[in-house]
């Protein structure tokens, strides 16, 4: 690998990790990778507590003129190539996926992005809940693998 090839491998990760870094610390001001306070955001028929809808409409708004900045280039910032979602059926996948996501969420009181950064608190709430979904993640592939044979061998 090459001096030059290095160098810039070396400032995507940089890049990387202070976006990361950026986006982990913005849950954790947010109260996101705190369960308590998003299942009250969650409990519309108790206790409710409205502060997570600031949160997610200020992150509507940041993703809105993101994607719409994203929609013009051809290359990131950082010189990859975009890959943007092209589809925009609503199929039974999404309908399923988006359902345990919200049942898991609801559940938990965690997400993955946020139980992520929970485990560098050591919440034993997040381990367990990180490993559950990298077991669920499993599941699917070995699923998903299995269902892909079947129709292959029709």
């Amino acid at each position: 690998m090459s001096k030059i090839s290095h160098s810039a491998s070396h400032h995507h990760r940089l890049s990387e990790f202070g976006v990361g870094l950026l986006f982990g610390l913005g849950l954790i001001l947010a109260g996101m990778t705190d369960p308590s306070k998003v299942l009250g955001f969650l409990d519309l028929a108790g206790l409710w507590d409205p502060s997570l809808a600031f949160v997610m409409g200020g992150a509507i708004l940041v993703s809105l003129g993101a994607f719409a900045l994203a929609k013009q280039r051809s290359q990131s910032l950082l010189g990859g190539a975009m890959h943007l979602p092209t589809r925009r059926d609503i199929d039974r996948r999404l309908i399923t996926g988006s359902l345990l996501f919200g049942a898991g969420w609801g559940l938990a009181g965690f997400c993955p992005g946020p139980a992520i950064v929970s485990l560098a608190t050591g919440n034993p709430k997040a381990v367990v809940f990180v490993l559950a979904m990298l077991a669920g993640m499993a599941i699917f592939e070995i699923a998903e693998n299995r269902v892909g044979k079947a129709v292959a061998k029709i």
